[in-house]
């Protein structure tokens, strides 16, 4: 790839990703698979990318920091001194008088000499003064917010639920990264010979404790594997392992997954049901269906009738007591993955959160109903907000006297599971610091 066309390319994906609120991993993606980025280039595109949104608001700080206030820049000036910035205090890889060189060129390219000299101008100073020191925030809640890159109402937010020392581990967990793991397909392989066949093939992993699928994947390329090529494993986190584990389906069973895609806990559930059985898998959008039918063919999975469908809108689809075992996986704000994508603590503002608790409760009244009595419905959401997680939970609970918390779900939690942190009498509440897995909210009723 052209010296300075690399670069470039980065600031045009960051551009996108903030002006169009762009899903990071997907646009990354679709730059990579564009033929465009050299397999060598490709790591550094992604860290750059990713390490420039994680740390945004770090970086705004040190870039308003030395910036003459009355100056005005345009975005990508903006963006091209973050990335730059980032390079020069959080990556090792390429020397500064690189960075300087490239940044200024670009700047020459872009924009006219003004700019380039602004933007020589500040690295330099950066280079020769170093960075403000963060410590001397004197706000609490400020200082958080700029050393981790969490938004100032987020961080709040979370004290006032959680603590500060709690909300620090949170906000600092998200800016690491977190090791990817894999389920295997138990119908085609076992764990043990999947872990030997990894390792034989140079790879570091180790067993998971939240399924007896799990594989974490410490040291190397999971999809550069014989596995993963031979569709014996597919990828998903262990918090959302947990899910399939905990519904407890069994072979036989008729089962609703109310809010399906992509897929991920569908199949798993059909893993765990022998294949025997159906599941019903519905989601709002009709080109994510594709998706689970895609998921379900690559793991050789015949149960899954997928179809689109609003989840609030079941009732019209099936009668009433149809569905031995119910997964409602709700739409949330997604604040408890933000490790891997990192735009969403940007993206998101405290009225979605209100909106989708609304969201969240009407889902659980409208498929209540089509469970059968004595049968369990699983709880999930990808958050770590209380407000769409118990608070949704206890506002259910009050309106439907025939459902109530599952007891049996408390004792059926791995081991290590049982005495964290998260447990409260309404479910888990899995933080992303925990267990080096996503921030995940499960728990499971039972209708009596």
């Amino acid at each position: 790839m052209g010296k300075y066309l690399l670069r470039n390319t980065i600031i045009d994906l960051l551009l996108r990703i903030e002006q169009d609120s762009g899903y990071s991993h997907l646009l990354i993606n679709h730059e990579i698979k564009s033929n465009k980025i050299s397999p060598k280039d490709e790591g550094l595109l992604t860290e750059i990318v990713y390490g420039t949104i994680q740390r945004k608001i770090t970086l705004d700080y040190f870039i308003d920091y030395y910036l003459n206030s009355k100056k005005k820049i345009e975005p990508w000036v903006r963006m091209l001194l973050r990335m730059s910035i980032y390079q020069m205090n959080y990556l090792d890889k390429v020397p500064d008088h690189a960075i300087f060189h490239e940044a200024v060129e670009i700047a020459k390219q872009r924009g006219h000499k003004g700019v380039a000299s602004l933007v020589n101008g500040m690295l330099r100073t950066i280079q020769r003064n170093g960075l403000p020191d963060i410590q001397k925030i004197q706000d609490p809640v400020q200082r958080l917010s700029v050393e981790t890159s969490h938004p100032e109402w987020l961080v709040k937010r979370w004290i006032d639920h959680y603590g500060y020392e709690t909300t620090k581990e949170m906000c600092e967990a998200n800016l690491t990264t977190k090791a990817m793991s894999v389920r295997i397909q138990p119908l085609k392989i076992s764990r043990k010979d999947a872990m030997e066949r990894l390792n034989n093939e140079g790879y570091e992993v180790s067993a998971s404790i939240f399924s007896e699928q799990g594989i974490i994947i410490n040291n190397g390329n999971i999809l550069k594997s014989s596995l993963f090529e031979d569709g014996l494993v597919t990828i998903q986190d262990q918090s959302s392992m947990l899910v399939g584990e905990l519904l407890d389906a069994n072979a036989g069973d008729v089962v609703l997954d109310a809010c399906s895609a992509p897929g991920g806990k569908a199949t798993h559930i059909a893993e765990k049901m022998g294949n025997k059985g159906v599941i019903r898998a519905h989601d709002l959008h009709k080109k994510k269906i594709k998706l689970i039918n895609e998921k379900a063919n690559a793991l050789d999975l015949s149960i899954i009738e997928a179809e689109a469908a609003d989840a609030r809108n079941l009732g019209e689809h099936y009668q009433n007591e149809t569905f031995d075992r119910i997964l409602v996986d709700a739409p949330c704000s997604g604040l408890g993955v933000m490790r891997g994508k990192p735009d969403i603590k940007y993206n998101k503002q405290e009225r979605d959160i209100e909106r989708l608790s609304e969201i969240q409760k009407d889902i659980l009244t409208t498929v209540a109903p089509l469970l059968k009595i004595e049968g369990k419905l699983l709880y999930s959401t990808c958050t770590v907000d209380p407000i769409e997680n118990e608070a949704v939970v206890k506002a259910f609970l009050a309106e439907h006297e025939d459902y109530q918390i599952d007891k049996q779900f408390f004792e059926e939690l791995p081991n290590e599971l049982k005495n964290s942190i998260g447990v409260s009498e309404y479910g888990l509440q899995l933080f992303p610091q925990s267990f080096e897995t996503d921030g995940f909210f499960l728990t499971r009723l039972i209708r009596r």
